[in-house]
Protein backbone atom coordinates (compact mmCIF):
# COMPACT_ATOMS: atom_id res chain seq x y z
CA UNK A 1 0.00 0.00 0.00
CA UNK A 2 1.41 3.47 -0.68
CA UNK A 3 1.73 6.17 1.80
CA UNK A 4 -0.53 8.71 0.13
CA UNK A 5 -3.02 9.52 -2.47
CA UNK A 6 -0.09 11.12 -4.67
CA UNK A 7 1.55 7.94 -4.80
CA UNK A 8 -0.93 5.64 -5.20
CA UNK A 9 -1.97 8.35 -8.43
CA UNK A 10 1.98 7.89 -9.61
CA UNK A 11 1.75 4.30 -9.02
CA UNK A 12 -1.94 3.29 -11.31
CA UNK A 13 -0.57 6.19 -14.11
CA UNK A 14 2.76 4.64 -13.98
CA UNK A 15 0.89 1.24 -15.05
CA UNK A 16 -1.08 1.95 -17.40
CA UNK A 17 -0.27 2.48 -21.27
CA UNK A 18 -2.69 5.53 -21.80
CA UNK A 19 -3.59 8.60 -19.95
CA UNK A 20 -6.77 8.12 -17.81
CA UNK A 21 -9.55 9.97 -16.03
CA UNK A 22 -9.45 10.82 -12.53
CA UNK A 23 -12.78 8.76 -11.77
CA UNK A 24 -10.82 5.88 -13.23
CA UNK A 25 -7.64 6.19 -11.62
CA UNK A 26 -9.37 6.46 -8.25
CA UNK A 27 -11.47 3.41 -8.85
CA UNK A 28 -8.26 1.46 -9.50
CA UNK A 29 -6.49 2.99 -6.66
CA UNK A 30 -9.01 1.64 -4.65
CA UNK A 31 -9.85 -1.74 -6.22
CA UNK A 32 -6.29 -2.76 -6.16
CA UNK A 33 -5.72 -1.39 -2.62
CA UNK A 34 -3.02 1.02 -3.08
CA UNK A 35 -4.95 2.95 -0.98
CA UNK A 36 -7.78 2.96 1.64
CA UNK A 37 -9.48 6.08 2.46
CA UNK A 38 -13.40 6.54 4.51
CA UNK A 39 -14.00 9.21 2.66
CA UNK A 40 -17.12 9.23 0.60
CA UNK A 41 -15.76 11.32 -2.74
CA UNK A 42 -12.07 9.49 -3.52
CA UNK A 43 -12.83 10.79 -7.25
CA UNK A 44 -13.14 14.37 -5.98
CA UNK A 45 -9.91 13.35 -4.06
CA UNK A 46 -7.63 12.19 -6.99
CA UNK A 47 -8.89 15.14 -8.86
CA UNK A 48 -7.65 17.97 -6.21
CA UNK A 49 -4.62 16.44 -5.79
CA UNK A 50 -3.57 16.41 -9.12
CA UNK A 51 -5.30 19.94 -9.45
CA UNK A 52 -3.37 21.35 -6.63
CA UNK A 53 0.21 19.25 -7.60
CA UNK A 54 0.05 20.85 -11.24
CA UNK A 55 -1.11 24.57 -10.29
CA UNK A 56 1.37 24.74 -6.75
CA UNK A 57 4.86 22.09 -7.93
CA UNK A 58 4.74 23.83 -11.30
CA UNK A 59 7.77 22.21 -13.44
CA UNK A 60 8.56 19.94 -10.82
CA UNK A 61 4.95 18.33 -10.52
CA UNK A 62 4.98 14.48 -12.09
CA UNK A 63 1.67 15.09 -13.81
CA UNK A 64 0.27 16.82 -16.56
CA UNK A 65 -3.17 17.26 -17.80
CA UNK A 66 -4.05 15.84 -21.64
CA UNK A 67 -7.43 16.53 -21.81
CA UNK A 68 -10.70 17.50 -19.83
CA UNK A 69 -10.33 15.48 -16.84
CA UNK A 70 -7.54 13.43 -18.46
CA UNK A 71 -4.09 12.53 -16.43
CA UNK A 72 -0.62 11.37 -17.53
CA UNK A 73 2.83 11.39 -16.03
CA UNK A 74 5.44 13.62 -17.35
CA UNK A 75 8.07 10.71 -18.32
CA UNK A 76 5.41 8.48 -19.60
CA UNK A 77 6.26 8.11 -23.32
CA UNK A 78 5.36 7.63 -25.83
CA UNK A 79 1.07 9.42 -25.09
CA UNK A 80 -1.41 6.80 -26.04
CA UNK A 81 -4.77 8.03 -26.81
CA UNK A 82 -6.80 8.26 -24.01
CA UNK A 83 -9.43 5.60 -23.44
CA UNK A 84 -12.59 8.10 -23.24
CA UNK A 85 -11.76 9.95 -25.96
CA UNK A 86 -13.49 10.47 -29.50
CA UNK A 87 -11.14 7.86 -32.25
CA UNK A 88 -10.84 10.97 -34.07
CA UNK A 89 -10.39 13.51 -30.98
CA UNK A 90 -6.15 14.29 -30.67
CA UNK A 91 -5.03 14.32 -27.47
CA UNK A 92 -3.41 17.67 -26.41
CA UNK A 93 -1.54 18.51 -23.36
CA UNK A 94 -3.13 21.87 -22.02
CA UNK A 95 -1.36 24.38 -20.31
CA UNK A 96 -0.64 23.21 -16.83
CA UNK A 97 -1.06 26.49 -15.12
CA UNK A 98 -5.02 25.25 -16.03
CA UNK A 99 -6.00 23.45 -13.35
CA UNK A 100 -8.92 20.77 -13.43
CA UNK A 101 -12.46 21.76 -11.98
CA UNK A 102 -15.96 22.07 -13.02
CA UNK A 103 -18.17 24.67 -13.53
CA UNK A 104 -21.03 22.96 -14.40
CA UNK A 105 -23.94 24.08 -12.18
CA UNK A 106 -24.90 19.90 -11.88
CA UNK A 107 -22.68 18.73 -9.14
CA UNK A 108 -23.17 15.13 -9.19
CA UNK A 109 -26.12 12.77 -10.81
CA UNK A 110 -27.60 9.24 -10.24
CA UNK A 111 -28.65 6.88 -13.79
CA UNK A 112 -31.40 4.56 -14.01
CA UNK A 113 -31.36 3.63 -9.80
CA UNK A 114 -34.55 1.38 -9.61
CA UNK A 115 -37.29 2.11 -7.26
CA UNK A 116 -37.10 -1.26 -5.38
CA UNK A 117 -33.54 -0.62 -3.89
CA UNK A 118 -35.12 2.19 -1.58
CA UNK A 119 -37.74 2.13 1.45
CA UNK A 120 -40.35 4.31 0.50
CA UNK A 121 -41.26 6.41 3.34
CA UNK A 122 -41.86 10.37 4.45
CA UNK A 123 -38.20 10.88 4.27
CA UNK A 124 -36.48 8.18 2.16
CA UNK A 125 -32.78 8.01 2.23
CA UNK A 126 -31.15 7.45 -1.32
CA UNK A 127 -28.18 5.98 -1.11
CA UNK A 128 -25.25 6.07 -3.93
CA UNK A 129 -21.06 5.51 -4.07
CA UNK A 130 -18.79 7.16 -6.39
CA UNK A 131 -17.45 3.96 -6.45
CA UNK A 132 -18.25 0.81 -5.39
CA UNK A 133 -15.30 0.79 -2.60
CA UNK A 134 -16.25 4.04 -1.27
CA UNK A 135 -18.53 4.82 1.35
CA UNK A 136 -22.07 5.62 0.64
CA UNK A 137 -23.84 8.61 0.46
CA UNK A 138 -27.69 9.90 1.20
CA UNK A 139 -28.86 12.02 -1.75
CA UNK A 140 -32.28 12.18 -0.55
CA UNK A 141 -31.54 15.71 1.01
CA UNK A 142 -30.35 16.43 -3.13
CA UNK A 143 -32.24 19.48 -5.13
CA UNK A 144 -32.42 19.68 -8.43
CA UNK A 145 -33.93 17.61 -11.60
CA UNK A 146 -35.20 14.24 -11.96
CA UNK A 147 -36.73 11.87 -14.57
CA UNK A 148 -39.48 8.78 -13.68
CA UNK A 149 -38.69 5.99 -16.36
CA UNK A 150 -40.96 2.77 -17.20
CA UNK A 151 -37.84 0.63 -17.67
CA UNK A 152 -36.42 3.60 -19.94
CA UNK A 153 -39.19 4.83 -21.19
CA UNK A 154 -39.39 8.12 -19.99
CA UNK A 155 -42.48 9.29 -18.07
CA UNK A 156 -42.35 12.31 -16.03
CA UNK A 157 -39.52 15.12 -15.61
CA UNK A 158 -39.73 16.96 -12.41
CA UNK A 159 -37.88 19.52 -9.82
CA UNK A 160 -37.14 19.07 -6.38
CA UNK A 161 -36.19 22.90 -5.26
CA UNK A 162 -39.01 23.56 -1.86
CA UNK A 163 -39.00 19.65 -1.52
CA UNK A 164 -36.05 17.98 -1.17
CA UNK A 165 -35.11 14.38 -3.73
CA UNK A 166 -36.41 12.02 -1.47
CA UNK A 167 -39.63 13.30 -0.53
CA UNK A 168 -40.15 13.98 -4.27
CA UNK A 169 -40.18 11.04 -5.24
CA UNK A 170 -41.71 9.33 -2.42
CA UNK A 171 -45.03 11.40 -3.51
CA UNK A 172 -44.81 10.19 -6.45
CA UNK A 173 -45.06 6.47 -5.23
CA UNK A 174 -48.62 7.30 -4.28
CA UNK A 175 -49.50 9.92 -6.84
CA UNK A 176 -51.43 9.06 -10.12
CA UNK A 177 -47.66 8.04 -11.39
CA UNK A 178 -47.13 5.48 -8.44
CA UNK A 179 -47.67 2.59 -10.88
CA UNK A 180 -46.18 4.11 -13.86
CA UNK A 181 -42.34 3.51 -13.04
CA UNK A 182 -39.87 1.72 -11.73
CA UNK A 183 -36.31 3.70 -12.37
CA UNK A 184 -35.50 7.19 -11.80
CA UNK A 185 -32.57 9.36 -12.73
CA UNK A 186 -31.46 12.71 -11.00
CA UNK A 187 -29.17 15.29 -11.72
CA UNK A 188 -28.27 17.43 -8.55
CA UNK A 189 -27.33 20.98 -7.30
CA UNK A 190 -25.96 19.96 -4.44
CA UNK A 191 -22.52 18.93 -3.91
CA UNK A 192 -21.67 15.84 -2.30
CA UNK A 193 -18.47 16.10 0.92
CA UNK A 194 -15.68 13.86 2.01
CA UNK A 195 -17.74 12.94 5.14
CA UNK A 196 -21.40 12.15 3.52
CA UNK A 197 -22.73 15.27 3.25
CA UNK A 198 -24.51 18.02 0.90
CA UNK A 199 -23.52 21.52 0.46
CA UNK A 200 -24.74 24.25 -1.51
CA UNK A 201 -22.01 25.74 -3.53
CA UNK A 202 -21.75 29.34 -5.03
CA UNK A 203 -22.64 29.30 -8.81
CA UNK A 204 -20.60 31.87 -11.23
CA UNK A 205 -21.32 30.65 -14.40
CA UNK A 206 -21.73 32.69 -17.99
CA UNK A 207 -24.93 31.86 -20.29
CA UNK A 208 -22.79 29.73 -22.28
CA UNK A 209 -21.98 27.65 -19.20
CA UNK A 210 -25.96 27.09 -18.33
CA UNK A 211 -26.98 25.93 -22.19
CA UNK A 212 -23.69 24.21 -21.83
CA UNK A 213 -24.49 22.07 -19.18
CA UNK A 214 -28.54 22.02 -19.98
CA UNK A 215 -27.08 20.51 -23.81
CA UNK A 216 -25.38 18.09 -21.54
CA UNK A 217 -27.85 17.02 -19.38
CA UNK A 218 -30.64 16.41 -22.27
CA UNK A 219 -28.06 14.25 -23.76
CA UNK A 220 -27.22 12.34 -20.88
CA UNK A 221 -30.38 11.92 -19.94
CA UNK A 222 -32.60 10.83 -23.10
CA UNK A 223 -29.23 9.38 -24.99
CA UNK A 224 -30.55 10.68 -28.47
CA UNK A 225 -29.24 8.59 -30.94
CA UNK A 226 -27.43 11.31 -33.40
CA UNK A 227 -25.08 12.35 -30.22
CA UNK A 228 -21.92 10.23 -29.79
CA UNK A 229 -20.86 11.06 -26.62
CA UNK A 230 -21.60 13.06 -23.98
CA UNK A 231 -22.01 17.15 -23.85
CA UNK A 232 -18.85 19.05 -23.90
CA UNK A 233 -19.81 20.26 -20.34
CA UNK A 234 -20.95 17.60 -18.41
CA UNK A 235 -18.28 17.26 -15.87
CA UNK A 236 -20.71 16.15 -12.85
CA UNK A 237 -19.64 12.65 -11.11
CA UNK A 238 -21.98 10.11 -11.55
CA UNK A 239 -22.72 8.30 -8.12
CA UNK A 240 -24.11 4.48 -8.30
CA UNK A 241 -26.89 2.57 -6.52
CA UNK A 242 -26.62 1.31 -3.34
CA UNK A 243 -29.33 -0.63 -1.75
CA UNK A 244 -30.90 0.46 2.00
CA UNK A 245 -29.38 -1.05 4.69
CA UNK A 246 -32.78 -1.50 5.76
CA UNK A 247 -33.53 -3.85 2.77
CA UNK A 248 -30.42 -5.75 3.31
CA UNK A 249 -31.21 -6.51 6.79
CA UNK A 250 -34.68 -7.53 6.05
CA UNK A 251 -32.71 -10.06 3.22
CA UNK A 252 -30.70 -11.13 5.52
CA UNK A 253 -33.53 -12.15 8.35
CA UNK A 254 -35.71 -13.38 5.47
CA UNK A 255 -32.66 -15.74 4.51
CA UNK A 256 -32.54 -16.48 8.55
CA UNK A 257 -35.85 -17.60 8.96
CA UNK A 258 -36.13 -19.68 6.07
CA UNK A 259 -33.30 -21.86 7.27
CA UNK A 260 -34.54 -22.08 10.26
CA UNK A 261 -37.99 -22.97 8.56
CA UNK A 262 -36.11 -26.12 6.14
CA UNK A 263 -34.10 -27.19 9.79
CA UNK A 264 -37.46 -27.51 11.45
CA UNK A 265 -38.91 -29.39 8.66
CA UNK A 266 -36.10 -31.42 8.27
CA UNK A 267 -36.16 -32.90 11.82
Amino acid sequence: MEKSWKDAIKRVLRESSSPLHYTEISEQILSRGYYTTDGATPAATVNAQLASSIKHDGNKSPFIRVGKGIFSLKNSSPLSPAPRLEPKEKLEVINDTDVEGSDSIIRSFGMYWQRDLVVWRNDPKLYGKQQAASKSINFGKQKGIYILYDHHTVVYVGRSVDRPLGKRLYEHTADRLGSRWNRFSWFGLLEATDDGGLQETPFNNSLSTIIATLEALLIEALEPPQNRKRGDDFSAIEYIQSIDPELREREIQNTLRSIEQKMRGGS
